[in-house]
């Protein structure tokens, strides 16, 4: 007997193949302890009774299949445990059969990766506690402007938004675009490289981000989405991600002239907290705050990126893992580099061999723990 508590580890994956259809096995570390989450699925594998609460109804079925090999071993519900997503909310089951033709998914690679992609993205903003669940999530609108108080930070996938904008869907189609999150005061487009630099769509991607700012000026009255989350394993992957979009497209739809700001966030426990940071209202302040006093910030035009002067010391900080902000600090360095200038950047530990190898030996680095900074901006 399988007894499913809210909260628990089956409640969790039922939440999430629920929306996201099926989940990289590769992956299972982002749900919790990865030997835990194997033997649970090998279990959840096996015919078995399950039931939500004492008095409620039993329901004799497997509950989940996987199949593939290696990294393209996926996870998915099993056919006949579909009647449990109705006691997960009364529109679970319709929305997964309506998103997923009816329990009928391809087995090509490129149809396996991306909703692995959107899988992942999807598990990061459970784990951090975004609202994710799109027959919980208010209706965006395209027609009519009627802002929504984003009181919590929530995530919508793309393919959603994508269906409920009919004039430009033909446009946004091969985009790489995952989702937007909009969180209290702000909201960030969702990209994942996860092992491999991603191909930049370009034009697509132009077209995409208009099509956002439209929807946020209609849903949450902003005027643009300025930044972009590029979930990840490796930062100097996503690095490169962002120099190849501008070397291979024109200067207007490279990844950081579309987004002023470019986050990594890794795909990890750190990646979940940091997640959890970058969705708190007034963010970017609050990290600053944190670290300096208001006579140390730069005040007026700088040639390069710095955010405050101790004791002669320019400090950059990269705990916001903005990689289109690095880019421009490490060419300033460059236009310092006949100066006597120190500069040291604060970052966190899991940044530390990238930011070595990228920066140099000119920079000293300064290493926080994901926890520490997020209990700092609290």
């Amino acid at each position: 007997m399988v007894n499913v508590k809210a909260g628990s580890h089956v409640h969790q994956l039922l939440q999430l193949l629920a929306v996201a259809g099926e989940f990289p096995a590769s992956s299972l570390h982002l749900l919790g302890s990865e030997r835990v989450i194997k033997i649970l699925i090998h279990k959840l594998e096996q015919m078995q009774d399950v039931r939500f609460s004492a008095e409620g109804q039993v329901y004799h079925t497997k509950v989940l299949q996987a199949s593939g090999q290696r990294k393209m071993r996926t996870i998915r519900l099993f056919g006949g445990a579909l009647p449990l997503l109705d006691e997960l909310h009364t529109r679970a089951q319709s929305y997964y059969l309506n998103a997923f033709h009816q329990h009928k998914f391809s087995g090509g690679f490129y149809h396996i990766e991306r909703n692995h992609r959107v899988g992942e993205a999807i598990a990061m903003a459970m784990m951090a506690e975004l609202e994710f669940r799109p027959y919980i999530l208010p209706q965006l609108q395209n027609r009519v402007k009627n802002p929504i108080p984003f009181s919590k930070s929530s995530f919508y996938i793309a393919r959603d938004f994508k269906e409920n904008s009919y004039d430009e869907m033909d446009k946004t189609t091969f985009t790489r675009i995952i989702g937007v999150i909009f969180y209290p005061g702000g909201c960030h487009a969702v990209y994942n490289t996860r092992n491999a630099m991603m191909k930049w769509s370009g034009a697509g991607e132009f077209k995409v981000a208009a099509l956002l700012a439209d929807l946020v000026r209609r849903n949450a009255g902003l005027c643009e989405v300025d930044s972009a989350l590029l979930f990840g394993n490796d930062p100097a992957v996503a690095l490169q991600t962002v120099l190849e979009s501008d070397r291979n497209r024109t200067s207007s739809t490279g990844i950081h002239s579309i987004y002023r700001r470019v986050h990594f966030v890794p795909l990890s426990t750190d990646g979940i907290k940091l997640l959890q940071i970058l969705t708190l209202p007034n963010w970017h302040e609050r990290m600053l705050d944190a670290f300096f006093e208001p006579e140390q910030r730069p005040k007026g035009f700088s040639s390069f990126e710095y955010d405050a002067r101790i004791n002669g010391v320019y400090v950059f900080s990269h705990l916001d893992a903005d990689l289109a902000r690095l880019i421009r600090f490490r060419e300033g360095l460059h236009l310092e580099a006949e100066t006597k200038n120190q500069f040291e950047v604060l970052c966190y530990t899991w940044q530390r061999e990238f930011l070595k190898s990228y920066l140099g030996d000119r920079v000293k680095l300064k290493f926080y723990r994901t926890e520490v900074i997020q209990n700092a901006v609290q």
